[in-house]
């Protein structure tokens, strides 16, 4: 192939020679298959670098001229959109900052339309999960700032969900991260989220909890002094199954720091008492169905139990804690994190674009006069939700 570039008319007629019918075909040799892979790959990396150029651009070209153009919101959340599908790959995520993209994804972040606002921390978690190069560049790019100030204050109520998505990924295994959450008192709004009335906000702001936890029995005090406790024991009740295994599995992360007397306070706390006794109940009834549907939350009431009062819960005494089939356990289940498993994926998961199963659905099409041509195959405009 001449040249840096893969010419795809050349491609084309070199592949059509075994199948237009004027003779005989002949198999495809080895390195033959080797070199049409890595040119199909290299220009597609290409490819995708040059499209998220241009979505770079255009980010960064001023409303007022964008408005002009008839570029509209619902225009600009398509393209961030397709910026996140770019994203999924480590390497367009860590290249991101170095197209000019990574900056104006950040002011994004403070645009008044609240749908921009959340679409903007979609990027920004896909960008950092399980990626310190790429958190480190956002805490450079001052990106912090605002993600926290949307989960605190935003009046829209998905924009601070999702702030606290990539908040969340933003300072898992990022001890700078986690430094700056704790001084800017991040733990306030985590409890303001705990009051919520609303239970996505509620799991997502325990999964963080228990992470800060787990991480740091140090801030279990700062935790207990702001009141966790008590907002745990009312959302163990909650009616929402993930809420009630995620402040379970809270309270035993606070019962289990022995140092600062987390576990007395509980253990003399009536309600917890009562609590527990009334899941356990609660369990005992439960048909066969829901006692399966129902297993983490065994393994979160038996542990904490025995952890405040020093012995056997009713669940263990009658049987129902490991049920036939079911495989015995030491320590009970990352419940909480398993909830917001899917801001930290393994990145191993994040394979390059050309592994994704059809990305189109998740593109913008609205851009494509203005950005210059689309790819060969069409793009929808259907937002990532």
């Amino acid at each position: 192939m001449a040249g840096d570039r893969l010419s795809w008319a050349g491609l084309l007629n070199w592949s059509l020679s075994y199948v237009d019918g004027a003779g005989p075909s002949r198999a495809v040799r080895d390195e033959e298959r080797r070199w049409l892979a890595d040119a199909v790959e290299q220009h597609m990396m290409m490819d995708v670098v040059s499209r998220m150029r241009e979505i770079a651009l255009l980010m960064s070209t001023p409303p007022a001229v964008l408005e002009a153009q008839g570029i509209t919101h619902d225009d600009i959340e398509d393209l961030l959109s397709e910026l996140q599908v770019h994203v999924e790959s480590i390497d367009m995520a860590n290249d991101l900052h170095s197209v000019g993209g990574l900056v104006p994804v950040i002011k994004y972040l403070r645009n008044s339309n609240a749908r921009i606002r959340a679409k903007a921390a979609d990027v920004v978690t896909t960008v950092v999960q399980n990626n310190p190069t790429s958190q480190q560049l956002v805490m450079e790019a001052s990106g912090f700032e605002p993600l926290l100030s949307n989960f605190r204050s935003d009046p829209d109520l998905t924009a601070r969900i999702k702030a606290l998505g990539a908040l969340s990924s933003l300072i898992r295994n990022n001890k700078p991260g986690v430094s700056a959450f704790r001084l800017a008192n991040g733990y306030s709004g985590l409890r303001d989220a705990l009051n919520s009335e609303s239970a996505r906000f509620q799991r997502k702001a325990l999964s963080l909890t228990h992470y800060l936890l787990s991480e740091s029995h140090s801030d279990c005090s700062v935790f207990a002094q702001l009141g966790f406790p008590q907002l745990m024991m009312r959302l163990a009740s909650s009616d929402d199954s993930g809420v009630r295994e995620a402040a379970l599995g809270g309270l035993l992360e606070l019962a289990r720091d022995t140092t600062l007397g987390n576990r007395n306070l509980l253990a003399e706390h009536d309600r917890l008492r009562r609590l527990l006794r009334g899941r356990m109940e609660s369990i005992r009834t439960m048909t066969p169905e829901d006692l399966d549907a129902a297993r983490e939350e065994r393994q979160l009431v038996d542990p904490l139990w025995i952890t405040c009062y020093h012995e056997p819960s009713m669940l263990r005494n009658e049987g129902l804690l490991v049920l036939p089939g079911e495989e015995s356990f030491e320590q009970p289940p990352d419940v909480a994190g398993r909830l917001f498993e899917p801001m930290r994926r393994a990145s191993a998961r994040r394979a390059p674009p050309a592994e994704r199963s059809d990305p189109r659905d998740e593109i913008g099409g609205g851009m494509v006069l203005l950005l210059g041509g689309p790819a060969q195959d069409g793009r929808s405009n259907s937002p990532n939700h």
